[in-house]
């Protein structure tokens, strides 16, 4: 496949470049800073999502089979690059006419209010004891901007005419693909409270090829 991987250089994105090239895929890597990427056969594109170029978009996704992207703050500061990224992202892939793409979430975001979900769940119907009344409002407190911004990220697709899959994992972790998580639709796994970055790449790339997961949000965990 064609395949375009936004946000190339970050912990999942840069899964996504490794296993995609591994698989032989054609990747073009949209990138803030091209001195990160590895020695790989890929096409790169340089732009800040913050404030993309159109015509620089448009260039990255023009003749992709599909889109996955990792975008997403790395610190309080950046909140709101996935929104507004995602939306850029959006508009380019209407304007070239693709229609598959793939977006990393989290999974504390099902409660986050939005726009589109003004009066979201208290909890997430896949969520335990412990992660309902300890692990979840904590993360809810110390990332409260960034699940906002993850959150209207997911308005921007769900309202968009893509084939989009949401995916979203929990704690991330730098550990090896296991390939042994497990998923859930439309809700958290249940118990899971970890996955590696290395395996939410996995099921993204794995998602190209399934049909039933277009218009779906898929928990992923250990």
């Amino acid at each position: 496949m064609r395949l375009t991987i936004v946000a190339a250089t970050g912990g999942i994105g840069s899964q996504l470049l490794t296993q995609a090239v591994e698989a032989g895929h054609e990747v073009t890597a949209v990138v803030r800073n091209p001195d990160r990427l590895p020695d790989a056969p890929i096409r790169t594109v340089v732009t800040d999502l913050t404030a993309a170029d159109p015509a620089v978009l448009r260039s990255a996704v023009t003749g992709a089979d599909a889109v996955l992207s990792g975008l997403g703050a790395r610190s309080g500061a950046e909140a709101g690059v996935a929104s507004h990224g995602t939306r850029a992202i959006v508009r380019a892939m209407q304007e070239t006419a693709v229609r598959r793409i793939i977006a990393v979430s989290a999974a504390s975001v099902g409660t986050v209010p939005s726009p589109r979900r003004p009066n979201p769940p208290r909890h997430n119907p896949g969520d335990g004891f412990f992660m309902r009344h300890l692990a979840a409002p904590m993360a809810k407190a110390a990332f409260r901007r960034h699940y906002d911004d993850l959150a209207l990220m997911e308005d921007v697709l769900h309202d968009s005419d893509l084939d989009w899959t949401i995916t979203r994992p929990p704690r991330l972790l730098n550990t090896r693909l296991k390939k042994t998580y497990r998923t859930a639709y439309e809700q958290n796994v249940r118990t899971g409270m970890f996955i590696s970055r290395a395996d939410v790449a996995h099921l993204m790339l794995d998602a190209l090829d399934n049909p039933e997961t277009i218009h779906h949000i898929i928990g992923i965990a250990y």
